[in-house]
């Protein structure tokens, strides 16, 4: 029997690593690149509102609830689904190197989730009310939340999609997405997370999303209806 194909893997800003074999691993990398992109419009905007601009941060605070939502359903279909096989697949195979990692990237997740927690707090605080030192709190939680996720998407980029594409197929691969990734969202979720995946993506890069199962249908009405109203939405919290 000859061997799967190797996929051309997808590469966007920021990525650390793109470990070749027989998995298309787009859909991961676009995911990470939303995280990515995301932090940095918050720190940036938090740096520059005005402290008193209620109306930026209660739209900040619902935009930071969003992202929280995507980065949970996230992680719960890695440890529900992609960390629980592979550990099944390295373990059969003796490869307690490899179970290292992924024991590592749940205690990474573990790290992650209270971090973000309190950048909801102040998030919520400051669309209460005016409060300076609560936005200069902010500020330095989000930059450890930038550090701290950035070097968690970069070992899972690197390390733990090595081992994917080591012990997976294509097929293992679609059935977790449907099973564990897609399945935690409703379909107006869906249809929201279209457009934020899709926000600030080069046309290469939009072109892989619209090849996923499923994705292609959703090219016109992103276009004409949904990009828009994600854009003015975007607007409000982060002013461009």
């Amino acid at each position: 029997m000859s061997a799967p194909p190797i996929v051309e893997q997808l590469t966007l800003r920021g990525q650390a690593a793109a470990p070749e074999g027989p998995v298309d691993m787009a859909g991961m990398f676009l995911m990470h690149h939303g995280f990515r992109r995301d932090l940095d419009n918050f720190a940036r905007t938090v740096s520059l509102a005005e402290v008193g601009d209620r109306a930026r941060w209660q739209a900040l605070s619902r935009r930071w609830r969003y992202f929280s939502l995507v980065l949970h359903k996230h992680h719960t279909g890695e440890d529900n689904g992609l960390w629980p096989l592979l550990l099944e697949r390295v373990d059969a195979a003796g490869d307690t190197a490899a179970r290292v990692t992924l024991e590592a990237m749940e205690a990474e997740h573990s790290d992650i989730d209270p971090l973000l927690q309190s950048c909801g707090r102040g998030f919520d605080r400051l669309a209460a009310t005016a409060d300076a030192d609560a936005r200069a709190a902010l500020e330095v939680r989000l930059v450890a939340a930038r550090q701290i996720l950035g070097a968690h998407l970069a070992h899972e980029e690197t390390d733990a999609l090595a081992l994917v594409q080591r012990y997976l197929s294509q097929q293992d691969w679609e059935t977790l997405e449907r099973d564990h990734f897609a399945a935690g969202y409703t379909a107006r979720e869906s249809l929201q997370a279209v457009c934020w995946v899709l926000d600030g993506l080069p046309e290469p890069a939009r072109e892989a999303l619209f090849r996923q199962p499923g994705a292609g249908m959703l090219r016109l009405p992103w276009r004409w209806i949904l990009r828009p109203r994600f854009e003015r939405s975007e607007r409000r919290a982060f002013g461009c």
